[in-house]
């Protein structure tokens, strides 16, 4: 009886959270390890089917970046980057696009589409979604966001689906362009207003000191945020990360959250408790978990 009374309370914390995010868009950019292992991936899709039936309206953004560069090698292709960006020639680009709109996309639309008819995968450059204009020269196609059109998500949340983006945006030129998802998301859900945008990573969030694993921050505001960029006290990976959410907050978007993909229900656990998990950004530092007396860790805090 212990357990089943845990499992009603589990339930009765959920509802005000189910309440308040009831009619939203949450924009979920998935990555990391989540995306690649089979069974983390079931996980993910389970939790973002679940929170279309609570009443969330969940849009998927993602990448494929460990899986482009394994293609690559087994073509006998250069993999090179950047400043943390690929170099994408031409031939780059095709590999690009045939990973990530046709294997990494449809897979994940598969393990959503498993839980019934719910999901559709498209690409940037469908409906001329993401216009994106290139870095430079020197990294060929690798693109940014240059505008958003949300026209053709809109039309799928409106019919009910749960759109599937591949990030690959089109060009003046009339070419394919590869952008980091993490900044489409951030992009995406301003242009939609989303509710909020949550990043799934293999790091728990944000620390204070990114040796010391006690030092996770659960909530900040964004100029903390970017105060620890500004220190060089966030790892390389969460730079692109933290901009994201710093376009998605200027953007309107209530709350940014940053989570370890690799925790099974990650996103159940963030969305629907109080505690919550990973970091939470918002633009002043509060949000309902902070004001309730939770997840109110700064910086200088944690």
């Amino acid at each position: 009886m212990e357990d089943l009374f845990a499992k009603a309370e589990i339930l009765t914390e959920a509802l005000p959270w189910i309440k308040s995010t009831w009619g939203t868009v949450v924009v979920v950019k998935y990555g990391g390890a989540a995306m690649t292992d089979p069974v983390l991936r079931e996980h993910v899709a389970s939790d973002i089917v679940l929170m279309k039936l609570v009443g969330i309206n969940p849009v998927i953004v993602h990448g494929g970046g460990p899986e482009i560069s394994s293609f690559m090698e087994r073509l006998g292709m250069k993999v090179e980057f950047l400043d943390g960006m690929r170099v994408t020639d031409d031939a780059a680009m095709e590999v690009v696009k045939m990973v990530l709109v046709g294997k990494v996309n449809k897979e994940l639309v598969s393990a959503i589409n498993s839980h019934g008819r719910l999901a559709v995968g498209i690409a940037g450059d469908d409906g001329n979604l993401i216009k994106a204009r290139p870095v430079s020269e020197r990294l060929g196609r690798a693109g940014e966001v240059e505008a958003i059109d949300a026209t053709v998500v809109t039309n799928l949340i409106d019919d009910g689906f749960i759109p599937v983006i591949a990030t690959v945006g089109y060009g003046d030129d009339g070419g394919s362009y590869n952008i980091n998802a993490d900044l489409v998301a951030g992009e995406l859900a301003a242009a939609l207003g989303a509710d909020k945008v949550i990043f799934l990573t293999d790091v728990d969030g944000l620390y204070a000191d990114f040796e010391d694993k006690s030092s996770l921050i659960s909530a900040l505001s964004l100029a903390q945020a970017e105060e620890l960029i500004a220190q060089d006290r966030l790892s390389s990976g969460m730079i692109p990360k933290v901009g994201a959410c710093a376009r998605a907050l200027q953007g309107g978007v209530r709350r940014a959250h940053i989570l370890n993909g690799t925790v099974p229900h990650a996103l159940l656990l963030e969305v629907y408790t109080d505690e919550g998990v990973g970091t939470m950004i918002t633009a002043d530092g509060t949000g309902p978990a902070a004001l309730a007396g939770a997840r109110c860790a700064a910086p200088g805090e944690a």
